[in-house]
């Protein structure tokens, strides 16, 4: 009955609409050269891992402080607010905050989401970040719009935490509007050929390069004395990777070789090509994990600026929103906010500073504290006063001399 409903176009059947990549795998649907990547295999590439790493370790090893906001407008950082010694200097009892915000960035660049259960006092305040290992974590949205996380333990059983107990970043929103996507699954097609390449290489490299080919005898010869001569060549070649290669083929033979080379399949060119994609999809700069075929002394210095502005920027961003939402109540979002502090990866080298400084100084909103300040000096009786030239004046203004 069921068949003869689906052959006239009588039955319907509801979609299931989900943001997991691997159930297309699962249903037996591929695409490009291997389908589903796994993110773990991906992550594993050498350049992947150096673009993970330079994300992670350089946002990790940015101050992210406690800024409390002023009533004029401005804000100044505070090191007494309970957040400040969880993100700037301890984790947990076992991370160090260096340790716990690296953690949790490579997940999210890896998985595309990344969780930390919240721990708090008596009171109410954070005193604890713990990471959690994303393939446990399990997201849940309730009636009323709320997440819930179910988490399993190594043991087989699971807690559930509420929205309020879990820190979640996630990398770019899927459909569903809960996880994050990872960057590995949205560029998998350059990551499988990759991959695919990666394999091809070492299998090259298992048979020390050896090309194959074709043994032809003049005169046609038994199939036993065929495989006799298969055998004694296999073991001749293939029995120790580190033999010369030195063959005597007697008989009239010859030999043809029947597969192309690196060099004449443009392999090493490809696999160059392949590793600036991976390094588009996380927007690294290629001389930043490392290419520096086409580098000179002028655009490393703008490629290192480019990953600042256009990778680090964007990402601190996303993890300062996040966590001002998640450790922040509504009330404390009013008096305080959460920022990286990213003078230090912006202000060049010690002549551009100087130079910057003078500027600053000279025409009147820095002060020499404040300039001490950001070379870690420690402020000077006297360091606060702003100073002006004695030309200048405001526009307008009937009292200035002719001439000055």
């Amino acid at each position: 009955m069921n068949f003869l409903k689906r052959l006239v176009g009588a039955e319907t059947r509801a979609t299931v609409a989900t943001s997991d990549p691997s159930l297309a795998e699962f249903l037996g649907q591929r695409t490009g050269v291997s389908g589903y990547v796994d993110n773990t295999q991906a992550s594993g590439l050498a350049v992947a891992q150096a673009c993970i790493t330079v994300i992670s370790q350089n946002l990790a090893a940015m101050p992210l402080n406690v800024f409390q906001r002023g009533e004029k407008g401005g804000h100044q950082r505070t090191l007494t607010h309970p957040l400040h010694q969880v993100l700037h200097d301890q984790f947990n009892s076992n991370l160090t905050a260096f340790e716990g915000r690296e953690m949790l960035i490579a997940a999210l660049l890896t998985s595309g989401n990344a969780f930390a259960r919240i721990e708090t006092n008596g009171s109410g305040a954070i005193t604890a970040l713990y990471p959690l290992a994303s393939a446990n974590v399990t997201v849940e949205c309730l009636v009323n719009g709320r997440l819930r996380y179910r988490v399993s333990n190594l043991a087989g059983g699971n807690s559930v935490l509420t929205q309020d107990e879990v820190l979640h970043l996630r990398y770019r929103l899927a459909q569903d509007g809960l996880l994050g996507i990872s960057p590995i699954q949205l560029a998998r097609e350059s990551f499988a050929l990759a991959l695919t390449q990666q394999e091809q290489a070492h299998k090259q490299a298992a048979k020390a390069f050896r090309t194959e080919g074709a043994l032809v005898f003049p005169q046609p010869i038994p199939g036993d004395k065929k495989n006799e001569a298969l055998d004694k060549l296999a073991t001749r070649l293939e029995s120790q990777a580190t033999t010369s290669g030195i063959i005597v083929l007697d008989g009239g033979a010859e030999w043809h070789s029947q597969s192309l080379s690196s060099k004449d399949a443009e392999f090493l060119e490809s696999r160059k090509l392949s590793n600036l994609d991976v390094a588009r999809v996380f927007n690294v700069p290629p001389t930043a994990i490392g290419i520096v075929d086409n580098a000179t002394y002028s655009n490393v210095e703008g490629e290192t600026r480019a990953l600042v502005t256009r990778c680090l920027a964007p990402m601190a961003r996303r993890l300062e929103q996040a966590m001002n939402a998640a450790l922040l109540t509504a009330e404390g979002r009013r008096g305080h906010f959460i920022e990286h502090d990213m003078g230090a990866l912006l202000r060049g080298d010690l002549g551009a500073r100087y130079d910057a400084y003078r500027v600053g100084r000279e025409a009147g909103f820095l002060s020499v504290n404040e300039i001490r300040k950001m070379e870690n000096l420690p402020p000077v009786p006297g360091g606060e006063v702003h100073i002006q030239p004695l030309n200048f004046t405001t526009l307008g203004n009937p009292e200035q001399k002719e001439g000055v």
